[in-house]
């Protein structure tokens, strides 16, 4: 599928890493570094505005590798940049770990996922059927 796209940032457009990757990589586009303290959290603009068709989102990923080793993550993960959104991607990035992060222009800070949704109807009734789960939620179905 073909997505329209203006790169505001002196940086390539994402792109997939590997052929069966399911993100592109997003880069900060900033004009200084900017440090994050422990559980503070930024909007870091990446300079890239998209027009996806109706029926599409673009989700807004952590990276599982900055998560893991850094404890940099969205705090909204996903993100939805919806199809009819003109504006600029930002991507909510919070630290949790308990080190200082800095973010330097060009480094890959999220990744970009685009996905197909449904739009839902309700449909207002007075009961549901049942199921054997019923009502458990929240961990009903154990740990092990």
């Amino acid at each position: 599928m073909q997505i329209k796209i203006i790169n505001k940032s002196s940086h390539d457009l994402p792109h997939y890493e590997t052929i069966a990757s399911a993100g592109m990589d997003l880069r900060a586009n900033i004009t200084e570094a900017v440090t994050l303290k422990p559980l503070e959290r930024t909007i870091v603009k990446t300079g890239l505005l998209i027009e996806l068709p109706v029926g599409y989102e673009a989700q807004v990923r952590p990276r599982s590798g900055l998560a893991a080793k850094k404890g940099i993550t969205v705090l909204n993960a996903p993100g939805t940049v919806d199809a009819d959104y003109r504006g600029e991607i930002g991507v909510i990035l919070v630290n949790l770990s308990n080190q200082d992060f800095t973010i330097e222009n060009g480094e890959r800070v999220a990744q970009l996922v685009i996905a197909k949704h449904e739009r839902a109807e309700w449909v207002d009734v007075k009961e549901l059927s049942e199921t054997s789960r019923g009502e458990g939620g929240f961990g009903s179905t154990g740990v092990k």
